[in-house]
């Protein structure tokens, strides 16, 4: 079953995917959770996404956060192969649809006709524009993502510290760094070099993927990769 979270609010299409997440897990506690970042999209993971399930582990839930490379950034992610992720997923849409398992695609700015296509397979849609007529306030922790882009670390990891003892998860404050990091990597930003924010995005990544291998805590994780940066 497809859940798709998009439109051009980008902070409230991701606060409300995080949300509907976190809201399902507390609803069905033996879901066992994974997210999947555009850069560990391969036929293996989407097959495990729409076929994994067992004894102990009835169904899954799987986010798959922003899986559709920004046009502009598309010269340097088809260096570092990524181009193929968005046709991988788009192949595998029947087997997600189809699939017990809770697939949720957080894709903000997914352009009209993928949207179109994604919409017509998914059990529920979920859309957040910005009005057309004014210019909205920046959302969901804003000061969080602002903190990385600014490259302060003790900002960063107070308000790492502040989201975690509000009861923000995690994975939901890895996944906005994770989502500013390759924002950076597109538009640039005064405190990154393109170079830099390369690193970090595969920092995030790398950080992630130890977390699941080790049984590390992930929030404990993010706190010392703040003062890392």
């Amino acid at each position: 079953m497809i859940y798709l979270f998009y439109g051009t609010d980008v902070e409230k299409t991701r606060a409300k995917a995080f949300e509907w997440v976190a809201k399902a897990r507390t609803k069905e506690p033996n879901l066992a959770y994974a997210r999947l970042a555009r850069e560990e999209l391969s036929d293996a993971a989407l097959e495990d996404a729409a076929l994994s399930g067992g004894l102990f582990v009835a169904r899954l839930l799987v986010l798959i956060d922003d899986p559709f490379p920004a046009a502009r950034a598309a010269n340097d992610e088809e260096e570092s192969g990524e181009t193929g992720t968005a046709s991988v997923l788009e192949e595998h849409l029947d087997a997600l649809a189809a699939s017990d398992n809770a697939i949720v695609i957080l894709a903000p700015k997914l352009p009209a006709a993928k949207a179109k296509k994604i919409a017509a397979k998914a059990k529920m849609e979920y859309k957040y524009d910005k009005p057309a007529s004014r210019e909205v306030e920046r959302g969901f922790n804003s000061n969080l993502v602002n903190a990385l882009s600014a490259r302060s670390r003790d900002k960063l990891w107070l308000e790492i510290n502040r989201a975690l003892s509000a009861g923000d998860a995690p994975e939901m404050l890895h996944g906005l760094l994770h989502w500013k990091a390759r924002d950076l990597m597109e538009k640039g930003g005064r405190a990154w070099e393109p170079q830099e924010a390369r690193s970090l995005s595969l920092a995030l990544i790398e950080l992630l993927q130890n977390s699941r291998r080790g049984g590390l805590d992930l929030g404990l994780s993010l706190e010392r990769f703040a003062l890392s940066v």
